[in-house]
């Protein structure tokens, strides 16, 4: 798919319940401007994490240093460092005070894909799975994704609705993609929530076949 992404998703978007937001996400287009060029991909599979309540969401300890972003305003890019190895990057949901987000799992390359490649292509130890060639797998995976748009702790709390790393729709109508749910992947804990949203049988799609 080679999609030409055109309107910033407002900030009022993502001012909605998560799942909801986790659901009308599949079909938009992530995109990072960086003085390289442009990389962007269609989003085919995302996490939603809501509160304080749920055990996998960085909120569940309450307010700290790190998750301070997802007590804020909706419609910002919440990027961490995960288990030491990638960056992982979340647009933040629901009013402000009330900590949620999801997380963006895998793209597919819609635009720059000779700079994902190059970017892919670089070996390094930090990584998911190193890449093998495969287009469909530029994007596969949160690390991947953040690896081939060049996405780093510097995208942190940067607004999703116009700037260098934001978040497109795309042409045409809404919704023409099908979405599927199942239990979150490669957490320890909340696993039995079914709060990962994806395109059936896109070969984009981290994780196993369900």
């Amino acid at each position: 798919m080679r999609l030409r992404p055109t309107r910033a998703l407002a900030p009022a978007y993502f001012a909605r319940p998560t799942l909801d937001v986790a659901h009308d996400l599949i079909g938009m287009v992530l995109v990072h401007d960086t003085d390289d060029g442009i990389a962007a991909g269609v989003i085919v599979e995302v996490e939603a994490y809501i509160g304080e309540t749920d055990p996998a969401c960085h909120a569940a300890p309450g307010p700290t240093r790190r998750n301070q972003p997802l007590y804020g305003s909706p419609g910002v890019a919440y990027v961490y460092f995960n288990y030491g190895v990638h960056w992982l990057v979340n647009a933040v949901t629901e009013p402000e005070g009330s900590p949620a987000a999801v997380l963006i799992r895998a793209l597919e390359p819609a635009a720059g894909l000779d700079l994902m490649r190059a970017r892919r292509s670089t070996r390094r130890a930090d990584v998911e799975r190193e890449w093998t060639g495969n287009d469909a797998e530029l994007c596969r995976g949160p690390g991947n994704l953040t690896r081939a748009l060049a996405i780093t702790g510097a995208q942190n709390r940067a607004p999703l609705d116009g700037g260098p790393l934001r978040i497109e729709q795309p042409p045409g109508p809404a919704g023409r993609l099908p979405v599927a749910w199942s239990p979150r992947i490669g957490i320890r804990v909340g696993q039995d929530k079914p709060w990962r949203a994806y395109v059936p049988g896109h070969p984009s799609v981290s994780g196993r076949p369900r």
